[in-house]
């Protein structure tokens, strides 16, 4: 007995001497402690511009919302890291339903119907001899392309006009609506809504039970947003989406889609009248492309021959993204990113767009609206530039990586198409006296401060 009592013991006091032994090794002759990563830096409030977050606390900062942290990537690399490295674990989104068409070479139509119906209001307006002020022509041609492209062509500009006074009267005050508790005002302004979506969805509906049912289908009716979406089901629910899901999926589309295209369609035609050189010779490559013929628009096909149009909408898209944040990302598990910053689990990770292209270590004097740099200096013709960031971050106003937005190609050939157009058919100039004012106001987009104003003439 004794005996066992004297080999426990010593095997105690061994085990107590040797851990003892290597917590005295560790700790003072060894750095083994676990590396621990720490969350980017946070303010101790929440500022109201960013982008003097990113000046004093560095690429990466952390804001709580409540207990959630908020991060915020102001970094060219460092989203390159997040959004193409690790793509997969940043791919989630916190809660929200927000989708994009595909780009449709079959809606080019719907383009030139939309174009003659803004180059008419524009028309219309310069024969008054009164300053024109473009963002209401904008939005309205836009919100027409897009209603056409979200429904079908069956739709006609009467409803077009019901549909945006809907939106007109939902988006603007749902916020406050929704913060007072006006819940009998929001449900009518829902109903509203709906009572006009509903039907038009209905029809697209019908169209497709006719197609399944006729012996000679209507090949050439053009697939639109709505019949992507009645396609679609939920596999865990076992059931297709309904058409009140659909309404709110076509609404987040029109304002998405219409706000950002008009935005970056002002700033672009903004930039054009306060550098008369830059539209000078803009115009000399159009001339070049189409001749001096009667042709009635710049087509599609026509567009790939325009290096300096694509320089000048790829600049406009740089120096004026049409929103500083993207939709906020969220990861499905920690990660450290930069082998620095710890990114924990369901955190909502923003990236400041904007402070990315005017990054001087990427732009030579990025706050300049010059084309050119879009162009090889040799030749004149554009050089590849890759604006999904795939293989390096220098701007991203549509996003990158797996949740890049699916309608970039869309929202690039429509600016690309109305830029041209626009300066083809109209010469642009500043109202007498008045220079451009290119300050900012934050509304749901980046807008301008003050509304661009301007002078036309015919070419």
């Amino acid at each position: 007995m004794n005996h066992w009592f004297l080999i426990l013991l010593s095997i105690s006091i061994s085990i107590s001497v040797s851990g003892i032994l290597r917590f005295i090794v560790n700790r003072y002759f060894i750095n083994t402690k676990p590396t621990v990563y720490k969350l980017p830096p946070s303010p101790k409030s929440i500022p109201s511009i960013l982008n003097s977050l990113h000046a004093k606390l560095g690429p990466i900062i952390t804001i709580y919302l409540g207990s959630r942290p908020l991060i915020f990537i102001a970094d060219r690399l460092l989203a390159h890291k997040a959004l193409i490295q690790n793509g997969a674990v940043f791919a989630n989104r916190p809660p929200a339903s927000a989708t994009q068409p595909s780009c449709a070479k079959s809606f080019s139509h719907s383009r030139r119907w939309a174009l003659q119906v803004l180059k008419n209001r524009l028309a219309s307006q310069e024969k008054s001899g009164q300053p024109i002020c473009v963002r209401e022509h904008f939005q309205y041609a836009m919100f027409c392309l897009l209603v056409v492209i979200c429904f079908g062509d069956n739709v006609d500009e009467n409803q077009i006009k019901q549909i945006e006074e809907v939106q007109r009267r939902v988006f603007p005050r749902v916020t406050k609506i929704v913060l007072r508790r006006r819940w009998e005002e929001f449900y009518q302004l829902r109903k509203c809504q709906l009572d006009v979506s509903i039907p038009l969805i209905r029809t697209r509906k019908n169209f497709q039970e006719e197609d399944r049912e006729s012996m000679e289908p209507h090949h050439d009716r053009a697939l639109c947003y709505v019949d992507t979406l009645l396609s679609l089901e939920f596999p865990d629910e076992e059931r297709k989406i309904n058409e009140e899901e659909i309404a709110n999926l076509c609404s987040e589309f029109l304002n998405a889609g219409t706000d950002t295209t008009t935005t970056s369609l002002e700033w672009i035609m903004a930039n054009l009248v306060k550098y008369p050189k830059i539209q000078d010779r803009l115009f000399m490559e159009i001339k070049e492309v189409v001749g001096d013929g009667d042709q009635e628009e710049v087509s599609e096909s026509d567009l790939k021959r325009m290096p300096y149009l694509k320089a000048v909408v790829l600049e406009g898209l740089r120096r004026h993204p049409p929103a500083r944040l993207l939709i906020p990302h969220a990861v499905m598990e920690d990660v450290v990113l930069n082998n620095e910053y710890l990114i924990p689990k369901n955190a909502a990770i923003n990236f400041l767009v904007a402070e990315m292209g005017w990054d001087p270590e990427a732009w030579e004097d990025p706050l300049t609206f010059k084309p050119e740099r879009f162009l090889d200096h040799d030749n004149g013709t554009r050089q590849e530039f890759d604006i999904t960031g795939s293989r390096e971050i220098k701007m991203m106003p549509f996003g990158a990586g797996r949740r890049i937005c699916p309608g970039y190609q869309l929202g690039m050939l429509h600016l690309e198409y109305y830029v041209a157009n626009l300066v083809c058919k109209f010469e642009w100039r500043a109202v007498d006296g008045d220079d451009v004012d290119l300050s900012e106001r934050t509304e749901r987009t980046m807008v301008m401060k003050n509304p661009l104003r301007v002078r036309i003439s015919p070419r």
